[in-house]
């Protein structure tokens, strides 16, 4: 009989493109579960997954047995109901939004939204920094005004009283901000909303929201903020948009035009990008290489 050291060890070389940071330390066993759910926790750690992710993984993988009659260590769990996710439609379900989102620029301020919503951007979010509510409260009705008339929407990070107010077309918020935030009110106002997930507990919390769309990352390394987990790589992503597949989905974290390809081959139908059209010489065509890009492999 495999011992749960053997099927970790299994596991880890099986799952390898899902090693994301350094091996965790190995978890305490229980002895009264059988080997191969202590091998999964083992190769959890191994792999690099934080606990409650881990323990998502794990009790994904019970349901998925006792559904299939049996432990496959050769079909990593993507089934939403082994993961307890209810089925669509939801009566609490955020107003929707395009299955694709297309090329999403995160911008700094109103005068970057109005430049990429001239430059044919289909998806633009306002990430303004400032204490200032009055001035959060200007630059996101400046921003609303640049989009009219263009067809890009319009996402506000994290200020959703302001967004509310201005007619954004949704709101954008982290893990923390969504703890905080009256999800309801946002709802009632007929604001889309979308959120940051970077893991199992993070996704399964997010959807339970069911909101617009989720965000996956951070997919590789990015200097535009502190991040508290590894970068996820293209083995993670490619799971979790098998497992959302449900949503609206967005790669975000250190994607440049080389990476394209391979984030949209997890089936995300949309990418977020910081630097490569801030950072650019020519932002315009800089936003234009990135969906030219896009639209080729689409086609592929």
């Amino acid at each position: 009989m495999a011992t749960a050291q053997d099927i970790a060890q299994h596991l880890s070389q099986r799952y390898a493109s899902m090693q994301a940071g350094e091996s965790l330390p190995a978890p305490a066993l229980d002895p009264r579960q059988p080997e191969w759910q202590n091998g999964i926790l083992l190769a959890c750690a191994f792999l690099g997954f934080l606990a409650h992710d881990a323990a998502c993984i794990a009790k994904a993988w019970q349901a998925q047995s006792d559904r299939l009659g049996g432990f496959d260590a050769d079909h990593w769990p993507d089934a939403p109901h082994d993961f307890g996710i209810a089925p669509m439609p939801r009566a609490n379900a955020f107003a929707s939004c395009p299955q694709n989102l297309g090329l999403y620029a995160v911008l700094p301020d109103a005068q970057w939204v109005k430049r990429m919503a001239d430059a044919g951007v289909p998806t633009v979010q306002l990430r303004f920094k400032s204490d200032d509510a009055r001035a959060v409260a200007r630059e996101v009705e400046a921003a609303v005004r640049a989009v009219e008339g263009s067809q890009s929407l319009l996402f506000i990070n994290d200020h959703w009283q302001q967004a509310i107010a201005a007619g954004a077309y949704g709101v954008h918020l982290g893990q923390e901000d969504m703890a905080e935030a009256p999800l309801e009110k946002i709802r009632s106002a007929g604001l889309r909303l979308g959120l940051s997930t970077h893991g199992y507990a993070e996704m399964l919390k997010a959807d339970a929201a069911s909101p617009s769309y989720l965000a996956l990352g951070a997919v590789f390394p990015t200097t535009l903020k502190r991040m508290a987990t590894a970068p996820q790589g293209t083995g993670r992503l490619n799971a979790y948009a098998a497992l959302m597949r449900h949503h609206p989905l967005v790669g975000i974290g250190g994607i440049d035009e080389a990476r394209i390809p391979l984030v949209m081959q997890s089936g995300v139908g949309s990418i977020a990008v910081v630097r490569a059209i801030t950072g650019a010489e020519d932002a315009e065509a800089a936003a234009a290489r990135l969906q030219k890009i896009m639209r080729g492999f689409q086609k592929t």
